[in-house]
């Protein structure tokens, strides 16, 4: 049963367009992957790290040592929490965030609101304004279709998800050196990870923007 909640996390909901576009939900299940993983990644590591006790030398009382806050983990511990759990919890959230930016590139001929818009748009060609009596009047906000907004949030979203991938592998970098070592960054870990399992994207996250 511990199993299977674990996994649970790693899994997106199904792909429809209603996830999409019932963003509270969206950000919800983007929320939620975040803070059991990478949020408490910290908490995640030290909980796989178990404290050796060596035995007592009396000569370390003679010499002051740097002590490290610092506990690095073995590497099968290592690879195994990036394998098995932060790296496939990365790519649901990608499964996710790639899929919504298709439905938003695409037409919507279901959005309740696009009669409302095509209403607004017909009646903004027809006004006829002096900006000479009032300057503000030949101003139009129209409303902004669902793909519209959902293009917003996915953007958003997206650039959070840079910053937290950032940040957590900051975080395995210093208590893993294996790959500390191998100076990747997170981008590159994933794609060795995808190539690893035979996974692809069709619309990778841009690093850094």
């Amino acid at each position: 049963m511990a199993d299977q909640q674990r996994q649970a996390r790693f899994y997106h909901p199904p792909l429809t367009p209603s996830l999409c576009f019932t963003t509270s939900a969206l950000k919800e299940f983007l929320r939620l992957s975040r803070s059991s993983i990478d949020d408490s990644i910290s908490q995640n590591l030290n909980a796989l790290s178990t404290p050796s006790k060596p035995v007592f030398d009396p000569t370390t009382t003679l010499t002051r040592h740097q002590v490290s806050n610092t506990r690095h983990l073995p590497t099968q511990v290592c690879r195994a929490f990036t394998e098995q759990i932060l790296l496939p919890s990365w790519q649901s959230r990608s499964d996710v965030l790639n899929y919504c930016a298709s439905v938003a590139s695409s037409d919507d001929p279901d959005d309740p609101d696009s009669l409302v818009k095509l209403a607004e748009d017909a009646a903004d060609r027809e006004r006829v304004v002096d900006e000479r009596l009032d300057p503000y009047s030949g101003r139009f906000f129209p409303k902004e279709s669902r793909t519209e907004v959902l293009a917003r949030i996915i953007r958003n979203e997206r650039i959070v998800e840079n910053i937290v991938r950032e940040r957590s592998w900051r975080v395995v970098r210093e208590r893993c050196s294996e790959f500390g070592a191998l100076g990747e960054d997170w981008g590159e870990a994933l794609d060795a990870w995808r190539a690893r399992k035979g996974e692809s994207e069709a619309i990778v996250i841009t690093r850094g923007s």
